[in-house]
């Protein structure tokens, strides 16, 4: 390229061009993060504070009627397969469970397990996963007993081989309840 002289046109010269280059790069990369933005909201955000509240307090009642029947469980996850087998526990022995692995950050990752009362041991539950689970989750056990549902909740690393307790870490949050 010929070297630019003052009088020649302003794209003969290279300066325009970085700058122009510069803005258009700003531009591209601008329109690319709005468009990422807006196909993938944020949905971690609770917009009511106050039902949120009320939740967690049904919660800790669940938690509570748990921690009075003495549940426990122990989870066993067979990868080959995808059975879940549960061992409960407790006072209370209900015909059928929900188990549900709730990803803390990725909501499609969560997985819900209908888990019913095998017919030849007592408190041994079954139930079907439908893929593989890894990594960290919010396991979450659900059970009826007089009309009352009951809540065993954790936060457990899910990986091979290893067999998930619950029911045997303190309840969370409600420490000054015990007054």
């Amino acid at each position: 390229m010929p070297v630019a002289t003052v009088a020649s046109p302003w794209y003969k010269h290279l300066w325009p061009w970085i700058i122009i280059g510069i803005l258009a790069c700003s531009v591209t990369l601008t329109l690319t993060m709005v468009t990422i933005a807006v196909n993938n909201p944020d949905n971690l955000v609770n917009d009511n504070y106050y039902e949120a509240g009320k939740g967690i307090n049904r919660s800790l009642d669940r938690e509570r009627l748990a921690q009075t029947l003495q549940m426990r469980a122990t989870v066993h996850l067979d990868e080959l397969t995808g059975e879940v087998e549960l061992r409960l526990s407790g006072a209370s022995a209900p015909g059928s469970l929900e188990l549900n692995l709730i990803s803390p950050t990725q909501p499609e990752k969560d997985r819900k397990v209908a888990l019913a009362l095998s017919q030849s041991e007592q408190g041994r539950y079954i139930g079907q996963l439908p893929d593989k689970i890894e990594g960290r989750r919010f396991v979450e056990l659900l059970g009826i007993q007089d009309d009352k549902t009951w809540r065993l909740f954790e936060e457990e690393d899910v990986s091979h081989g290893k067999d998930l307790l619950l029911g045997d870490e303190p309840l969370q949050g409600a420490e000054d309840l015990k007054k």
